[in-house]
């Protein structure tokens, strides 16, 4: 191959990639949702996961029914569902405040984890693409002695030091 033969095909392929940057699409942003409170609210805390289904789940961290954030569901059109708001049960025993968003497993379903609830330290949870949520663990369970940690933020591990308590 010549030099004048490389410098060629070096010119054909910018000039393809210029052309096709230029043809593509512009992008375009939207807003699917809006929260109000009552659906939730102060979702940055979260990163959606699309579901088995199609539809994208993620967590508030207050918001709900009880202003202690929610599982919500939404289509690609911005219909919203909320699946869970979290304290619903006597002294929040399954959880308040999640502050990271949920892993979707292979079962099909989601889990996640709360900042507080359970025996006060927070929780993990499975919930259901219907919305029936499963308290699997609750932090803090010997009352001061945290020796599994507490406070957990899925994908981040524990607040503070993964086996020790928050002073």
């Amino acid at each position: 191959m010549t030099k004048l033969s490389a410098w060629k095909r070096a010119g054909t392929v910018f000039v393809l990639c210029a052309a096709t940057a230029i043809a593509s699409p512009a992008q375009t942003f939207t807003t699917l949702v809006d929260f109000d409170l009552t659906n939730g609210a102060e979702p940055q805390y979260v990163s959606l996961v699309q579901g088995h289904d199609g539809a994208f789940y993620g967590t508030t961290y207050v918001g709900g029914a009880n202003d202690a954030g929610t599982v919500f569901k939404t289509t690609r059109q911005g219909t919203l569902s909320t699946l869970y708001s979290f304290c619903i049960q006597a002294n929040c025993s399954d959880g308040a405040y999640p502050t990271a968003g949920l892993v979707l497993a292979s079962d099909g379903n989601f889990y996640g984890t709360t900042f507080y609830g359970g025996n006060g330290a927070g929780t993990i949870f499975r919930i259901t693409p219907q919305g029936t949520l499963t308290s699997l663990y609750s932090f803090c369970p010997d009352y001061g002695y945290c020796r599994h940690g507490e406070r957990p933020a899925a994908g981040g591990g524990t607040t503070g030091d993964s086996f020790s308590c928050l002073g």
